[in-house]
């Protein structure tokens, strides 16, 4: 690289004038300078010389804030007969156009795969189109003393400390308990995050047969065969296992409300060391009475693992977890299918391609769900928008936050203004949207990938290849320091809003009764009555078959 100045443009230098800035902990008045990518500046007008040429913004009356980090995308990714519709192109695209700067996508090797290899591959698809920054995560789908050493050099060599196993899937992802542990123990050895998708997959299995010999074969029956106890188990479990092992865990896509209780009575079990939970803005949009409807493309297209859940309450029990620091950070799990490839599981509910929309609209469905309804500060939206995921993956402070030196990853955010959500006008290349028709609050104006303004005021104007592969360490402080007992784990205590719903939190947990280590299957076929049911919605969610 030459050591010579390079001409400066407007492109690569920008003035924020007049903004607030909202950080995970405090928010202040400020402006901010840009230059090469970098936040070079924040402070007060009074404080800096601006040179000549570069671009002003006047961010008056609007928010400053780091932008969305989304930990959890499926882009370009082979599922059984099905490729996800989003490329790493129209998603990172979607992504930008929504206020998210920065995604960690899965690996998913298949079975017997060299994970080296796929991650070559994954690289290969990504580095050439996507429009913002992204990283990797490594999903496992088999476990020998190979995967044990790709692993480390993956770790060490390749710039991941991600895993994902999982309890569901049985047949092709799923691992049993002593493989779990083994994962578990290795993944600690490396100073790694384990993750893990917490579903019962042997239940699973168990009760897809029974509800197919039923006749219960539209999209009903994927949630009938999942549903909440099916995730709360596994849940329960999974903290059980990596606790015995030291191993942090980081369990995605918490769907319920009994599962989301599970992670926070591990958190307070383990004195919020060790378990971190995400939910999804999915789940906290819209609900499992989707599956109900009467239209197969409809109800498919909101066909998921682990589902939206029927009970209506749930999305807002969830954004509470979220404001309690029992959950930590929010995804879209974008891995979105066309209606036709969700037509694949026409008359059997176990071939619909499972997966859903979100990279888009996850920002301005958690402000309306959250800040909007009064559930979240603003602070508290950019930790579960950003800068948790960048503590817990080990790219704070070069994301997730509004700092000097930081990247310019920034998001000027109209709180007021409104859009509502359309397949029509998404920038996904999918045809449906989970989201249609709700018009929510909290607009991205302007967003700007590493100093790049690359949406402005609905326009959005990318480049493919323009992101870059960011490396996530090893060893993450915000992870690992409580962990290993050097400070106490990190809280939001100077935010009191957190900490007050915390002790409610709490509370609440101690007055219910103490959650069952009793997950018994039971063996009792689902009456004809009940099958009738299942199959003739609507008419609320059905009875008997636990």
């Amino acid at each position: 690289m030459s050591n010579s100045a390079a001409p400066q443009s407007p492109q690569n230098r920008v003035y924020i004038k007049n903004g607030q800035v909202v950080n995970h902990d405090r928010s202040f008045k400020a402006d901010v300078y840009i230059e090469d990518e970098i936040i070079k500046f924040v402070g007060p007008a009074a404080d800096i010389t601006i040179p000549d040429g570069v671009r002003t913004i006047d961010a008056s009356g609007k928010l400053i804030i780091p932008g969305g980090i989304d930990p959890h995308t499926h882009l370009q990714t082979p599922f059984d007969n099905a490729v996800t519709v989003d490329d790493f192109y129209h998603g990172t695209k979607a992504a930008v156009a929504g206020g998210t700067t920065m995604i960690i996508d899965f690996v998913l090797p298949n079975k017997n795969e060299s994970m080296i290899e796929a991650y070559n591959k994954w690289r290969s698809w990504a580095d050439p189109k996507v429009c913002c920054d992204y990283g990797l995560h490594i999903g496992l789908s088999w476990w020998s003393d190979t995967v044990s050493e790709e692993i480390g050099i993956l770790c060490k060599d390749l710039g991941i400390n991600s895993f994902k196993t999982y309890m569901a899937y049985k047949g092709t992802y799923q691992l049993n308990d002593s493989e779990l542990l083994d994962v578990f123990e290795r993944i600690r050895s490396l100073n790694a995050v384990a993750m893990v998708h917490a579903e019962n997959g042997d239940i699973i299995a168990k009760n897809e047969k029974r509800l197919l010999a039923q006749g219960v074969t539209g999209p009903e029956g994927h949630e009938l065969s999942r549903q909440e106890e099916v995730e709360a188990e596994a849940v329960h479990r999974a903290c059980i296992l990596a606790h015995q092992v030291d191993c942090p865990l980081y369990v995605v896509h918490v769907m319920s409300k009994s599962a989301g209780i599970e992670i926070a009575r591990a958190r307070q079990r383990y004195s919020e060391k060790y378990i971190f939970g995400e939910t999804l803005a999915s789940g906290l949009g819209t609900d499992g009475t989707n599956y109900r409807c009467q239209h197969f493309d409809h109800a498919a297209g909101h066909v998921m693992s682990p589902p939206l859940r029927p009970d209506k309450t749930t999305p807002e029990f969830l954004m509470k977890l979220l404001a309690s620091d029992a959950l930590q950070t929010t995804g879209s799990d974008n891995c979105t299918f066309t209606k036709k490839q969700k037509q694949l599981g026409l008359g059997d509910f176990t071939k619909i391609p499972n997966g859903i929309n979100g990279l888009e609209d996850r920002m301005s469905v958690v402000w309306e769900k959250g800040v909007h309804s009064g559930l979240l500060d603003p602070c508290r939206f950019v930790a579960v928008t950003s800068t948790n995921a960048a503590k817990i993956f080990n790219i704070y402070p070069k994301k997730g936050i509004i700092a000097v030196g930081s990247d310019a990853d920034i998001v000027i955010w109209n709180p007021q203004a409104t859009r509502t959500i359309s397949k029509d006008t998404h920038h996904h290349a999918g045809d449906f949207n989970i989201f249609e028709g709700m018009t929510v609050h909290g607009v991205p104006e302007y967003v700007l990938v590493r100093g790049r303004i690359c949406a402005e005021n609905g326009s959005v104007h990318v480049s493919r290849g323009y992101g870059r592969f960011v490396a996530t360490p090893l060893r993450p402080p915000f992870v690992y320091d409580s962990i290993e007992g050097k400070q106490e784990p990190e809280v939001e205590e100077q935010n009191t809003n957190v900490a007050k719903k915390k002790a409610e939190l709490y509370s609440y947990l101690a007055a219910q009764e103490p959650p069952s280590t009793k997950f018994a299957l039971n063996s009792t076929p689902m009456s004809p009555e009940a099958a009738d049911e299942a199959k003739n919605p609507p008419g609320g969610k059905p009875s008997g078959f636990w």
